[in-house]
């Protein structure tokens, strides 16, 4: 008999006592508690317990192995006790044939023999006859179903009843055929069946008819929250390698081992219990089917012709064809999709390889190496598996095929390739080098644990001045800080040793950022290095960090000779970052948009919530809140679906702080917890908040709270540079509270001390930020020279500019011309969202001697085209709204593409339009309201 039961059972307590109910079984402590991620299963429970114990009711829990069925199963047995019910189950057994009703022996057994049962003594005779002397009668076997059905409710007269039974599609056939006939019966009985069943790609081997729960992958939130309350400790980058190989099934979540290199040759990691629940019998397959599921599971991505010629390599060239994949197909381990064979689900590739000796593994990646392309990535890895001991030649060429996976933006892979690298290598110095490789690779991905540990294995080997210097500091990045002032820093001789200089800067630049001595040490030591690594996005990423206002003009510079040719997106990010410090928020949002194309194109969902972060932050140091919040919200929503909370923490905050920003609001203060979790994606997420709280206050009409807070900001520029970005609201704040006489004193000290390398932007800032603040003698001189500074693609420092301007007109009676001004400043500032200046602007129209309301200031009447373009912005406008290229305009006006696309960048926000389509209807619906 195959299936399990639970003799002792038998022997309960008497009839009815709520402790133990009438043949009751021990059902452990399982109950909804335990289960994360499945609370809206729980409730269906809940619905389903109530009203079997009222009226009768069954349910069948669909779902793949190692789903949680069995739990969800324990659970609703836990309610169905605390609801007073007595309790009857069995189970079905995989991988043997278990005799015929044996399943329902399990379940009847507590009543068999009980005088107690209200139920005739003639049916008690029948069913023991049935199902313990196995020798039934034709009409006896007949009546079997009705004979269970009229025990079972009998026995639910006395006490409601529940029935569970798990695996269903696991027992003897006439047992789950009696099953069901009882679940199709159960309305008018307070009798529930709750049964469980596997689900198969070809479809769920469930009970037809009966009402269903399929339980389908846990989400990337929900099994984070697993991890963290069943397996605490893993780094993030652990986290999310388990869940992308468990997707969503809670017993891969639980079992996976955590990934690690270390062991040779590589072969899926699995788990006893893993194995038995996705590859149950594996073990039995025909011998060419294991050899195919074994390639294919140390090579994925390959297609069937390679696999089958791979798996006949390893068998000494028999041929092999499709036949072989059939019985892995029938067993339910792989799906044939065109020329592809995948896994039915990423865990079942290391549970059909699991056990797999280490010669047989070694022949497996061998037959692969030989089959791939010579000299690629993938083969010289397979090719490093099947060798053991040392081989210097080809841990050489792992050496210099890791910049490949590097370039087709494959950390992992480039990490795998230098630790094996490491291993194949007899010398010593030559092991160094390749584990501090792995090191900077590793911190660079954000795998700290990885990275410390290979650091610290790198420094126990002979490395070169810089190297130790750089593994020494990171395994003491969080402790102590940085081991050496830069000052003292050698020279690097080699290219190796270059590498170790520009990483140990990039390591070191942001710690300094509230230290000026160490920070020009730095500086310099960064413009002696050697010429071809100028433009290296360690180095401007580092000249940024430690100067970013300082160096602006050289980041910038450099930024601009760069070639084409950056494919990294780790390289992108870094660009970018230097970008937005340096001051150039253009150029670090299209650094950031290259960088979310590349992971779409490589399909690296889990950077996408970190480059859109960085676009929003773009925006919002431009001026354009509106699209800054979409950002910020869009990167919050892709963090939340893929548990990154770092990400989310980041985003959340500054959605808040930018949605304060255009509805004139202060935000709420921000968690403790929420600021740290965020200053991993955003290092200066403090400042940037107190920042923006300043400018909050400012907008939401407490102007002295916002001045107070963005001059305390100001007086130590060095510590927050954020609030260099933040130099015109400190100017209307200034002015507002009759302060102007301090804060032109403030801004011509910051001039000073920024000197000529200060960030365009932040020129651009002081010259609207002084033309705010000028005294009646001297402002039209200044007005003229921030009008002429570049405003092009700083619409909200243009905005600025002629709100105050508008209001200086007024106040020199020049009505007319203040009335236009304004206008033009309202209609600006509502292309960008900004709500509450919108209305402010209203006043100060009412103030000029304009009648109006906020509905036409706030642009719900389309304001004239004319009045928000050039003569010229509005032919550009005007060409690309009757769909021509960029190119075709170009040819027509005799400028560039790259101009016209300028033109439209700037054109774009102006209109409120995010795309060429929208532009005839905007126009046309501006050119209606004109002639209103």
């Amino acid at each position: 008999m195959n299936t399990r039961i639970d003799i002792l059972s038998a022997a309960g307590p008497e009839f009815g006592r709520a402790a133990r109910p009438l043949g009751a079984q021990d059902h452990g402590t399982a109950g909804p508690a335990r289960l994360i991620g499945r609370e809206a299963e729980v409730a269906l429970l809940r619905t389903f317990v109530r009203d079997a114990s009222s009226g009768g009711a069954a349910r069948v829990v669909c779902g793949a192995a190692g789903s949680g069925r069995s739990e969800l199963l324990e659970a609703g047995v836990a309610l169905g006790a605390a609801a007073g019910m007595s309790v009857l189950r069995c189970a079905g057994v995989r991988g043997s044939t278990p005799s015929d009703l044996s399943g329902l022996l399990q379940m009847l057994w507590p009543l068999l023999g009980d005088a107690r049962l209200p139920s005739g003594r003639g049916q008690l005779r029948v069913l023991e006859e049935l199902l313990v002397d196995g020798a039934p009668g034709r009409r006896d076997r007949a009546r079997l179903p009705f004979t269970v059905l009229e025990v079972l409710e009998s026995v639910s007269a006395v006490q409601p009843l529940l029935i569970a039974v798990d695996d269903w599609d696991a027992l003897d056939s006439p047992s789950a055929d009696v099953l069901t006939f009882v679940a199709r019966r159960v309305d008018g009985h307070p009798l529930g069946l709750l049964m469980t069943a596997r689900t198969h790609p070809a479809g769920p081997l469930s009970p037809a008819g009966l009402p269903m729960l399929s339980l389908g992958p846990m989400s990337l939130p929900e099994s984070a929250a697993l991890l963290a309350a069943r397996r605490p400790g893993h780094d993030p980058q652990a986290v999310r390698d388990l869940m992308a190989r468990a997707a969503g099934n809670p017993l891969a979540l639980l079992e996976l081992p955590a990934r690690t290199d270390d062991s040779l040759p590589q072969l899926p990691a699995s788990s006893d219990r893993l194995a038995a629940a996705l590859a149950p019998g594996a073990a039995r397959l025909p011998a060419a089917t294991r050899d195919l599921l074994l390639v294919a599971a140390l090579h994925p991505a390959a297609d069937i012709p390679l696999l089958l010629s791979a798996a006949s390599r390893m068998r000494g060239g028999d041929s092999l064809d499709l036949s072989v994949v059939e019985p892995a197909e029938r067993r339910g381990l792989v799906v044939l999709d065109g020329m592809r064979m995948d896994f039915t689900h990423p865990a079942v590739a290391g549970a059909v390889a699991h056990g797999t000796g280490r010669r047989h593994c070694r022949r497996a990646h061998a037959a692969l190496a030989a089959e791939l392309t010579r000299g690629s990535v993938r083969q010289l890895w397979h090719l490093s598996q099947s060798v053991e001991g040392h081989d210097a030649h080809l841990a050489a060429r792992l050496e210099d095929v890791h910049r490949s996976a590097l370039r087709q933006n494959e950390p992992a892979m480039a990490l795998r390739l230098l630790r094996r690298a490491a291993g194949l290598h007899s010398a010593p110095r030559d092991q160094g080098r390749c584990l501090l490789r792995a090191a900077q690779l590793a911190h660079g991905a954000g795998w700290v644990r990885t990275s410390r540990s290979l650091a610290r294995r790198a420094s126990d080997l002979p490395l070169g001045p810089l190297g130790s210097l750089y593994a020494e500091t990171l395994t003491r990045l969080d402790g102590d800080g940085p081991t050496a002032d830069p000052a003292g820093w050698p020279r690097p001789e080699g290219a190796a040793e270059t590498d170790s200089a520009l990483e140990l800067a990039h390591l070191v630049a942001p710690l300094l950022t509230d230290d000026r001595e160490r920070a020009d040490a730095l500086l310099a030591y960064l413009d002696a290095l050697p010429s071809d690594v100028a433009g290296d996005p360690r180095l401007l990423h580092a000249m940024a960090s430690a100067a970013p206002v300082r160096r602006a003009a050289t980041v910038l510079a450099r930024l601009a000779a760069r070639g084409p040719d950056i494919v990294a997106i780790r390289d992108l990010e870094r660009l970018g970052e230097a970008a937005l410090r340096a001051g150039a928020p253009l150029e670090a949002l299209d650094l950031h948009r290259q960088a979310e194309r590349l992971c779409l194109f490589h399909d690296l969902p889990d950077r996408l919530p970190a480059a859109v972060l960085w676009q929003g932050l773009a925006h919002l140091v431009t001026g354009d809140w509106g699209q800054a919040e979409t950002a910020f919200r869009r990167s919050r929503e892709e963090a939340a679906r893929r548990a990154l909370s770092d990400e989310g923490a980041a985003a959340e905050i500054l959605e808040r702080l930018t949605h304060a920003l255009r509805t004139g609001t202060v935000p709420e203060p921000v968690d403790v917890d929420a600021l740290a979790a965020g200053r991993v994606p955003v290092a200066a997420l403090n400042e940037i908040v107190a920042v923006g709280t300043g400018w909050a206050q400012a907008e939401s009409g407490d102007v002295a709270a916002g001045h107070a807070t963005l001059a305390r900001l100001l007086a130590e520029p060095a510590r927050c540079t954020p609030a260099l970005f933040a130099l015109v609201v400190f100017a209307e704040a200034a002015a507002a509270v009759n302060a102007a006489g301090t804060a032109r004193a403030r801004l011509r000290s910051l001039e000073r001390d920024l000197g000529p390398e200060r960030a365009p932007l932040v020129a651009v800032e002081l010259a609207v930020a002084q033309a705010i603040l000028a005294d009646d003698e001297n402002a039209a001189d200044l007005y003229e020279r921030a009008f002429h500074m570049d405003l092009a693609h700083r619409p909200f420092l243009e905005a600025s500019l002629r709100l105050a301007h508008g209001r200086w007109l007024r106040r020199q009676h020049e009505f007319t011309d203040s009335r236009v001004t304004l206008r033009q400043a309202a209609a600006a500032f509502a292309m960008m969202g900004a709500g509450a200046r919108v209305a402010r602007i209203t006043e100060e129209l009412r103030a000029s001697g304009q009648r109006t309301d906020t509905s036409t200031a706030a642009g719900s009447r389309p304001a004239p085209a004319a009045g928000l373009l050039s003569a010229q912005e509005l032919r550009i406008a005007r060409l690309a709204g009757r769909g021509l290229s960029n190119r075709q305009i170009g040819q027509e006006l005799g400028l560039s593409p790259r101009t016209i696309g300028a033109y439209l960048y700037r054109i774009f926000p102006r209109l409120g339009v995010t795309a060429r389509a929208q532009l005839p209807g905007v126009l046309r619906a501006a050119d209606e309201g004109a002639e209103v």
